[in-house]
């Protein structure tokens, strides 16, 4: 039989007005058979229970409500294996008991990234409640220039290439808002997205009728009065100083003009915004310069419209004007289609020589490749978009070709100019990718399947080398193209920027401009006293001359 524990000495035993009196008591011990006293039974019980009830001098907290939400946590929850995870329910339970010192002032209501999304992209899903729009667009369902994006974004899946589901019907609704606004243009894309630093860019392609779109005039007449009236500053300035200093006879080379609306590099009208939901903003149209310049350059795009592109050389103009020079480069090197689907108009007939070779028109009795084929050959597919010369246009033009008035002033100087000019002649349209130039040993263009599995149903995928992120699928009598990339061209090479030009040589050294040295003393006084034996001779000769003709005049 075990024995019963010591019973502790009179000093550890509490008093009755101390918390744990009557632990020890006679009758109360668990070896105790007795009954034991009532009395003491609840003195035991209120004294343990204030002994829970005491705070902490830390926290302000007591273990008795602590033990009392942990146990409430455990009933509650029920989970398994309670006594492996005591110390983490009763971490828990303290940290929900957490409250951080605050002042009386409200925190300001952050509104999360998520919602400012939602919020910009709630006006794409409202409908327009008048009648009459409802009518017209009833009506004008079956002519709508509206692209079914959603369908373009399926073949494009077929081969992993494209964007989410939710920002693709994001696209599909920004263009049909695109459309809403906009004078109702003749065909609409989606053209793809160039990715930014900071925010990213949509793009859609749209074409006008003829007559549909505005012609933009450059503002450049306050740039011309400043110059006209910095000129005649300069005028004055230059009749009043005596020594005219030599004029340069420098000409600098003629400006090359912009293709016209709807012709060349600006047949197509391009919007872009930074998300679904964003207004869209239209590019200005590209000029020559800009498309030389944008060759010569490689610049990531900020998703800023209005940001200074800082290189060398100098670009003319911002970043919007840059993004479209890229789009032009881009897609007159990679808008594909498969031979036959398109040929050339038959209305053209003299416009052709004349330069005008962008005219074509969907042919009715194409018959859909097989994908094999398609895949295999690169003579499946051609170029229908035309092709940018070196000079910055579709069509060459001469930069140095001048006006019946100007010929019959200057006939000898544009003979000579023309010497030194020689026209560009670029691929014509509708020129299959074969012909593409590779890029070392590599081929232009790479060809493959949605799928090797079910080959009956696959896709034809063509992905540009040359411009990474371009992809061009078909499917029977459907096709389309997409980029999504940093709008940038492939190079084997590191890019190298452009170097400055040379420093410009010396004049050449020679009598008329060399300066003398100055003359020394002895040499000043030399000078000095010839020039008085002079004088003094031609003095002398003067009143010998004179008195010779007096003596004359006595003669006579």
């Amino acid at each position: 039989m075990a024995e019963p524990p010591e019973e502790p000495s009179p000093q550890a035993v509490p008093q009755p007005y101390e918390p744990g009196y009557g632990l020890y008591q006679p009758g109360y011990g668990p070896y105790d058979d007795q009954i034991p006293d009532p009395t003491h039974q609840m003195l035991a019980i209120q004294n343990a229970k204030a002994l829970l009830l005491k705070s902490s001098t830390t926290s302000g907290l007591n273990l008795y409500d602590h033990l009392a939400n942990m146990l409430t946590k455990i009933l509650d929850e029920q989970p398994t294996n309670v006594v492996d995870i005591i110390e983490t329910i009763s971490r828990d339970v303290k940290w929900t008991q957490f409250r951080r010192k605050m002042d009386t002032l409200r925190d300001e209501h952050e509104i999360l990234p998520t919602f400012e999304a939602a919020e910009k992209r709630k006006a794409l899903f409202l409908k327009a409640n008048g009648e009459g729009e409802e009518e017209i667009e009833e009506e004008e369902i079956g002519e709508t220039s509206l692209p079914n994006v959603m369908e373009t974004a399926f073949y494009f899946e077929q081969a992993g290439i494209g964007l989410s589901k939710d920002e693709s019907y994001h696209i599909f609704l920004a263009l049909k808002k695109l459309i809403s606004v906009q004078p109702v243009p003749q065909t609409c894309r989606f053209w793809g997205k160039i990715l930014g630093l900071e925010m990213n860019y949509i793009i859609a392609e749209v074409q006008y009728g003829e007559g549909a779109e505005e012609e933009e005039t450059e503002e450049e007449e306050p740039i011309e009065e400043e110059e006209k009236g910095m000129t005649e500053f300069e005028d004055e300035e230059e009749e009043e100083e005596k020594d005219e200093p030599p004029k340069s006879t420098y000409k600098p080379p003629p400006t090359i003009p912009k293709e016209e609306n709807g012709t060349g590099a600006n047949k197509y009208v391009y919007f872009v915004c930074n998300e679904p939901g964003n207004p869209w903003v239209k590019l200005p149209p590209v000029t020559p310069a800009q498309i030389v310049c944008a060759r010569k350059i490689k610049k990531f795009f900020t998703g800023r419209l209005d940001a200074p592109i800082v290189s060398f050389p100098p670009f003319p103009g911002n970043e919007a004007n840059y993004l479209r020079a890229q789009i032009a480069r881009i897609s007159a090197g990679t808008q594909i289609s498969p031979i036959g689907f398109y040929q050339l108009s038959e209305e053209e007939g003299d416009e052709e020589e004349e330069g005008e070779r962008d005219i074509y028109e969907e042919n009715p009795d194409y018959q859909p490749i097989p994908v094999a084929e398609m895949v295999d050959s690169l003579s499946s597919w051609v170029h229908h978009v035309q092709s940018i010369l070196m000079q910055g246009r579709c069509v060459w033009l001469n930069p140095f070709q001048k006006s019946e008035e100007e010929v019959e002033e200057e006939e000898e100087e544009k003979a000579d100019e023309q010497d030194d000019v020689q026209q560009e002649i670029g691929p014509p349209l509708l020129t299959p990718l074969s012909e593409d130039e590779g890029i070392q040993n590599n081929p232009a263009w790479t060809g493959q399947t949605s799928t090797n599995l079910i080959p009956e149903y696959a896709v034809a995928v063509l992905q540009s080398n040359r411009w990474p992120g371009a992809y061009a699928f078909a499917s029977g009598k459907k096709f389309d193209n997409i980029y999504f990339g940093w709008g940038h061209k492939y190079s084997p090479e590191n890019h190298n920027p452009t170097l400055p030009p040379p420093v410009q040589a010396e004049y050449a050294s020679g009598p008329e401009i060399t300066e003398t040295n100055d003359p020394t003393l002895e040499e000043e006084l030399a000078f000095k006293a010839a020039q008085e034996a002079a004088l003094s001779t031609a003095e002398e000769e003067e009143e010998e001359e004179v008195e010779d003709d007096e003596e004359e005049d006595e003669d006579d």
